[in-house]
């Protein structure tokens, strides 16, 4: 097979399936890894797909940052359901971690305890949603607040953290890639969310399914020091075994 019938075989793999493998594409059509490879960078300089750790996608894994306010309308039925998954998880903390995002925010509308919780959270937008919700105490993160997501950051942010535990995080990213971990878009608010994590006893992330195979610039945790993620069903069998193998739990939202 000659490189112009290899590579018409390939973008028709990606056209059927949004991705391809290097060692399934060489099986298939009986050249090396090498010669794969090279005709993943051929394709990707003519702008046909996009070159991923052992394959090519037709989506761009480095996912861009987006307004707060742009994101709101980005997938709302999706963001609707992984917030009612989510908050089942809450049940008996008394304190809980509630990152910025806007599918993170949709959890704020289904928090009604009928106990005393404290709710800490470096995003504004949440500490107002909830800040006068009866049984909910809201510790308020300070710092610089990011305009894109108005969202607290810095080093006056993280020594807040320094005397705190808490019972569970909930957390939005912007990219679940299995080799780079769990990434965002914004790098000033990777390194609170990082302490945030550690001090957490559970991580619980909410992302829909867009999100796996993508990478944000700010590397955030790894996947192992994920307890669940909450997706919506149209996230992949192939994906979901991959993260159940890494020990995560995954939680698809109906």
């Amino acid at each position: 097979m000659n490189i112009t019938d290899r590579h018409q075989f390939i973008l028709q793999q990606l056209q059927e399936n949004g991705k391809v493998d290097i060692q399934e594409l060489s099986d298939a059509l009986q050249v090396s890894g090498v010669t794969i490879r090279k005709d993943l960078k051929l394709l990707e300089e003519k702008k046909l797909l996009y070159r991923t750790k052992g394959g090519g996608s037709t989506q761009n894994p480095y996912t861009i940052e987006k307004p707060i306010n742009e994101k709101e309308f980005i997938k709302t039925e999706e963001k609707k359901k992984i917030a009612k998954a989510a908050v089942d998880l809450i049940g008996m903390n008394d304190s809980i971690i509630l990152g910025s995002g806007t599918t993170v925010f949709e959890l704020t509308h289904l928090i009604h305890p009928a106990k005393h919780l404290t709710v800490i959270t470096p995003a504004l937008k949440v500490a107002l949603e909830l800040c006068n919700r009866p049984f909910v105490d809201v510790l308020q993160i300070g710092g610089l607040i990011h305009p894109s997501s108005s969202s607290a950051a810095g080093s006056f942010a993280e020594r807040l953290l320094d005397d705190i535990s808490c019972g569970m995080m909930f957390v939005g990213v912007d990219g679940i890639d299995p080799e780079f971990g769990l990434s965002i878009t914004n790098l000033a608010e990777a390194s609170l969310i990082m302490k945030m994590i550690h001090l957490a006893q559970t991580v619980v992330v909410m992302a829909d399914s867009s999100k796996f195979d993508r990478r944000g610039i700010g590397r955030i945790c790894s996947l192992e020091q994920v307890d669940y993620i909450i997706t919506d069903r149209l996230v992949s069998p192939d994906t979901v075994r991959m993260v159940t193998e890494r020990g995560v739990k995954v939680i698809i939202a109906e």
